[in-house]
């Protein structure tokens, strides 16, 4: 890693210690839920980006880290036994890791599509067995418990939880970005390229895989602790599919290409969906959405764009793409509100409310609040917003890609001279 480079993460890490100072307690604990769902992505990554090992079940690992963590405390609270908070996450690690062992064993031994479905069939052995065992898991209502304050910390504060919080995912990015430097960690690229080469060279790669996986798990097991101290509690939806999905997701979305791209990507999504969440109950589509345009038009996520930029562009070469991507800003500002706009007046009009509200009417359609505004739904000019805002949009899209391969040709040549 160059300097400049380690300066930059140096300067972040320090930007991150002193924005408690700044944010209200609703942000503070967005962040931490940000840092948090970073982590869990660059543990996924170490795993499938590393080594190309695809789980679709990844979030096993994180619920058990979550409840390991959560059964700790619960027997520091006891006074069962004496253990610093600060320390909880290493319950996780060690949940996520032996179970990582006994279920990657099993998992490694397919490759492709059949390792990525075993991965799935065990996260939804827990998902189902989680709200019958409640010993362990306390059924469908989960665990629930309270954070102690440790080593002169008040863990009572949001603050307090996101500074133990920043210190743990910093370490776990360091501890992940240096295995990638260790033999283990070039194992772990030549067994994703050619796995048949690497075994004729006489190399394990089943132990390989398996440990590659396991130390993945662990780290998703940290994430998972930290998750538990945030909250102080959780149930069985963290063993859910939807759990593993998103972190798929998020990590294509910021480059499963580049080391810190999950993260990036991971960071985005979480508050984009806590943001979203809070407007609109179709913020599933739109998350939905902009995976599908990532695919499309960054196929190497938003990490990959900006490694791209910087490795092969000079700074002074920048300026032949402004206008392109000006444009291509304006392209996208067009399409999305036309988007917005329709699927939110569906939305409405297809929602409880509105239809007490045609009931009132004697069943006829009634002008639907949106944007603070009122708009007929069989009015022609209420479709002819979006549909102008759409076929605008459309017709710019080709002139914006044109104009972007030939300011990036141009760029490059820049960058050569």
């Amino acid at each position: 890693m160059s300097r400049s480079r380690q300066l930059g993460l140096l300067a972040l890490v320090g930007l991150l210690l002193v924005l408690p100072l700044v944010l209200t307690a609703n942000l503070i604990n967005a962040a931490i839920k940000m840092m948090i769902a970073g982590l869990f992505a660059l543990s996924f990554s170490l795993a499938m980006g590393q080594a190309g090992m695809l789980s679709f079940g990844h979030s096993a690992y994180y619920g058990l880290g979550a409840f390991a963590t959560l059964h700790l405390m619960r027997a520091v609270e006891h006074s069962v036994v004496a253990w610093p908070t600060p320390l909880m996450p290493l319950a996780g690690a060690a949940a996520g890791f032996f179970c990582g062992l006994g279920f990657g064993w099993l998992a490694t031994q397919r490759t492709g599509v059949y390792f990525a479905m075993v991965t799935l069939a065990l996260a939804e052995l827990l998902f189902t067995l989680e709200p019958t065992w409640n010993s362990v898991f306390g059924g469908e209502s989960g665990i629930s418990t309270m954070r102690m304050n440790s080593w002169s910390i008040n863990f009572a504060s949001d603050t307090g939880v996101y500074h133990l919080t920043l210190a743990w995912v910093v370490g776990s990015t360091w501890c992940l970005w240096a295995f990638t430097r260790t033999p283990m960690g070039r194992l772990a690229l030549a067994v994703r390229d050619n796995e048949h080469r690497v075994r004729f060279l006489g190399f394990n790669t089943h132990g390989a895989k398996t440990l590659i996986f396991a130390i993945s798990a662990m780290f998703a097991g940290v994430a998972g602790a930290l998750l538990a101290i945030a909250n102080e509690a959780t149930n069985y939806t963290v063993f859910s599919a939807q759990a593993s999905a998103n972190v798929v997701l998020q990590t294509f979305i910021g480059g499963a290409g580049t080391f810190f791209g999950p993260a990036l990507g991971a960071a985005t999504m979480t508050f984009f969906a806590r943001v979203t969440s809070d407007l609109t109950r179709s913020w599933l589509l739109y998350q939905g959405l902009m995976f599908v345009i990532v695919m499309l038009f960054v196929p190497d996520g938003i990490g990959g764009l900006i490694a791209t930029h910087s490795r092969r562009l000079r700074a002074t070469a920048v300026r032949h793409l402004v206008l392109p991507y000006l444009l291509c800003l304006t392209v996208g500002v067009l399409l999305a509100v036309g988007v917005v706009f329709v699927v939110e007046s569906v939305h409405v009009v297809l929602s409880d409310t509105y239809a007490v509200m045609r009931r009132a009417h004697g069943g006829a359609l009634v002008s639907y609040p949106l944007f603070g505004r009122q708009f007929d739904p069989l009015s022609p000019w209420t479709w002819a917003i979006p549909a102008v805002l759409l076929l605008a949009g459309a017709a710019l899209l080709p002139l914006a890609r044109r104009l972007t391969r030939t300011g990036w040709r141009r760029a490059l040549n820049a960058s050569v001279a």
